[in-house]
């Protein structure tokens, strides 16, 4: 299975859309906590309009999102902090059946993973591939 990855920070809508489409992505995973952003064009509804008239499928699994504690820890550069927090996050039971639709979802189609930071190794989507789907070849796209 291949999963992709997207963050959108520094991404204008257009450059995002692009980059999805030029990798094939046919399917938009947002792990975001709160699908909510000042970046025009990244909130989950305006999101999901211009996915879908693109032809990408959105889905929305909240709680695969980082807490509050976890994003402050890596805005500030903590890493192990928010390995910490987000481990436990993933011990959830509402965690643990968003993971499986995860990677469901992953298999069926070509399935790229959403969350706002650029960079994969600085955010949680690395760490979540890494504990639902360690199998899974892991692709990061830059827009």
């Amino acid at each position: 299975m291949k999963l992709f990855t997207i963050g959108y920070e520094g991404a204008t809508q257009p450059d995002f859309l692009a980059a999805l489409k030029a990798a094939g992505v046919e399917r938009v995973i947002d792990v975001r906590a709160l699908p909510l952003s000042r970046r025009p064009g990244f909130s989950k509804t305006p999101l999901a309009n211009a996915l879908a008239e693109e032809g990408i499928e959105y889905v929305h699994l909240r709680a695969l999102g980082t807490p509050a504690a976890g994003r402050e820890a890596a805005r500030k550069g903590r890493h192990q902090e928010l390995e910490r927090i987000y481990a436990a996050q993933l011990e959830l039971p509402e965690a643990i059946v968003a993971g499986q639709r995860m990677r469901e979802l992953a298999s069926e189609k070509p399935s790229a993973l959403l969350c706002f930071e650029r960079e994969p190794g600085g955010c949680h989507r690395s760490l979540l591939i890494a504990a639902v789907a360690p199998d899974a070849e892991q692709i990061d796209l830059f827009a």
